[in-house]
């Protein structure tokens, strides 16, 4: 998964990471309804990304 990433996007996850452990210091219940949003956003990107590969008959 790391090698389609590239540098630029393991960089993007590890600053996406930090900041949420910098608001997680502070204010736990923000971090976590951060999370969860963060994780509602990338399954509904994966769902779509899914489905126009399979409509191109890529995936």
């Amino acid at each position: 998964m790391l090698d389609k990433l590239g540098a630029s996007g393991v960089a993007g996850i590890v600053l996406l990471l930090a900041g949420l452990g910098v608001i997680g210091l502070f204010y736990w219940e923000v971090a976590v309804g951060l999370v969860l949003v963060l994780a509602g956003i990338a399954l509904i990107a994966k769902g779509l990304i899914t489905s126009v590969m399979q409509s191109f008959g890529m995936f």
